[in-house]
Parts: structure tokens; sequence; C-alpha cells
């Protein structure tokens, strides 16, 4: 059995930049996989600042994420939208595009989503 483990966003494994100055991505390795806390900041969306680095239509990573602050809009492929706020928990499935609501940074910690390329972005 494993013992007790302790790590802090304060100290992350590893920083990831978003394009143009929107946001950062810091990530803990565990065992089961690293978890991210992503800080998007106002004027921040999938379609403009990580589509033309990855060249898909829509995001095509699944994210299961916590809404610490602020607040973001999901919109599927399939047209279904939903604004997440702080408090909320969010799955959502891959084919979405998504943006910052407002002029607050939305911060959100991903269980699913921060391993993937997409996440290097």
């Amino acid at each position: 059995m494993a013992g007790l483990i302790r790590k802090s966003f304060d100290s992350p494994q590893e920083i990831r930049s978003f394009k143009d100055g929107k946001g950062h991505l810091e990530l803990l390795d565990l065992d089961a996989g690293p978890v991210g806390r992503a800080v998007f900041e106002p004027g921040w969306r999938w379609s403009e600042h990580v589509k033309p680095i990855v060249k898909t239509e829509s995001c095509e990573v699944a994210h299961l994420g916590y809404c610490v602050s602020g607040s973001m809009t999901i919109v599927m492929d399939d047209g279904q939208q939903e604004t997440f706020g702080a408090g909320d928990l969010m799955v959502c499935p891959p084919g979405h595009d998504a943006w910052v609501v407002g002029d607050q940074p939305c911060v959100v910690v991903d269980w699913q989503g921060s391993s993937s390329e997409y996440a290097k972005s």
C-alpha cells in the first residue's frame, strides 16, 4: 500500500503557458496520472488560442474538472452549451469549444485532460 502523498500547485512539476499570454497550466504528476490547474485569462478562447496549434476543428480532449473561480462557457459540437462557475464540477467529452466569460480569470482543476498534447498548447 502506498503512503500519503502531498503535492501543491504552489510548486508544480511543470508549468505550460498558453498562447498569447492568455493563461497557464500547472501540472502535478501522480502515479494515477497528472492533475492540472489551469488559469484561463479573460479573452481566452479554445478556437482562437489552441485550434491554430492543434489543427482540429474542436477540442478532442475529455475533461473532468472543478471550477475554482471565474466562469467558462463550453459549447459541444452538437450545440449543447453550459456555463460553469465557481463550485461547479464539469464532465466534458471531446468535441467542444470553450471560452472565458467575464473579466475575471477562470481557474479549473482538471483530472482528465491535463495529460494531453493539447494541454501543451
